[in-house]
């Protein structure tokens, strides 16, 4: 069988020494062009591939980072991660993803698998507000940075939205829009997410003189099917909500689907907004109205902060805490009420 090929066979085959084709695989700068081009032709005709996990000792570091996803279904996290690894990428960092499903005991799995893994750092897109397990990491100081979600601790790194101003602003679209009954579809209010825009959408109907129906607020899994059932249960009453603010962009597809399943038109018998701006929803058989996360923006960001903590060009003692503004996307799914 035919064994690795290792840096002293490329240097014997350059004819240089072992320390001038790691100075090469380095990007070493003062290296005279015709010898750098000897190295890189053995290294091509070798088949020669850097020992990663020696290096890595070498090194201690093993430029990869750890992505934890909530629902890779979902297309928020999907998007997120692949703005994450083509940035990743480009600073010759590999990604480890894992998907927990918004299951607690998947997230603590995740976590013991990317540090078995010896991986720099971690982002994390969804966690509960009081998870011990991320708690434990950043008390530790290892780099760990939460974008989309954020744990309840005064110290912790997160690059979100401002969840509660994104909430207030849909729900005044909606009151500007002529509607009253105004239903809010999200997920468990253990995460940050859930439970700001839940606040956002409290005040915003308290500060506008309106009643909140408490039936009219879904605050159970993240599951598409009990989402649609939910909503259909909802507009078969006399009592009926005439719009919906969802979570997430993904929820709102769901309410989309059950009240077309009830041959109500969108928007002239039910108005919808969702969050996150998908690539999906501006879509012209969709044109979802939604509030924008600024996803790109939010990712990017989490990636470049993850790895100031990685390389320690971060204060330790000065948290990276970072609220993006929302933005309203007004489209097709928003109409003024015309039930009277």
């Amino acid at each position: 069988m035919i064994g690795r090929v290792t840096a002293d066979d490329v240097a014997r085959k350059a004819g240089v020494s072992q320390s001038t084709v790691s100075r090469v695989l380095n990007n070493y700068p003062f290296i005279k062009e015709a010898t750098r081009e000897k190295v890189l032709t053995a290294i091509s005709e070798l088949g020669f591939t850097r020992d990663e996990i020696a290096r890595s000792l070498v090194e201690k570091k093993t430029r990869s980072i750890g992505l934890i996803l909530g629902d890779i279904s979902n297309p928020f996290f999907a998007e997120s991660a692949g703005v994450i690894i083509e940035q990743a990428q480009k600073l010759k960092y590999d990604v480890v993803i894992c998907n927990t499903n918004h299951n607690d005991e998947n997230l603590e799995k995740s976590i013991n698998t990317l540090i078995g893994k010896r991986v720099d750092g971690i982002l994390v897109a969804s966690v509960k507000r009081d998870d011990t397990k991320v708690q434990q990491l950043h008390d530790k100081g290892f780099p760990i940075v939460l974008y989309n979600s954020s744990i309840d601790d005064p110290m912790a790194n997160f690059v979100v939205i401002d969840n509660i101003r994104g909430a207030k602003m849909a729900v005044e679209h909606l009151l500007e829009l002529g509607h009253k009954k105004i239903a809010y579809i999200a997920g468990p209010f253990k995460y940050l997410t859930t439970y700001q825009r839940y606040i956002g959408y409290k005040e915003a109907i308290s500060e506008n003189g309106l009643t909140l129906e408490q039936d009219f607020v879904y605050n159970g899994d993240f599951s598409y099917q009990k989402i649609f059932e939910f909503t259909k249960e909802l507009l078969t009453k006399k009592n009926r909500p005439t719009a919906f603010l969802a979570v997430s962009d993904q929820m709102a597809l769901a309410i989309l689907d059950a009240a077309t399943s009830l041959n109500l038109k969108i928007p002239e018998d039910v108005s919808v907004i969702g969050f996150d701006d998908i690539s999906l929803a501006s879509n012209q058989f969709i044109g979802l109205t939604t509030v924008s996360q600024h996803m790109e923006v939010m990712a990017s960001v989490a990636l470049e902060k993850l790895v100031d903590l990685i390389d320690h060009e971060s204060d330790a003692f000065d948290p990276v805490q970072i609220v993006l503004k929302p933005e309203l996307k007004i489209r097709k799914t928003t109409a003024k009420n015309l039930d009277k």
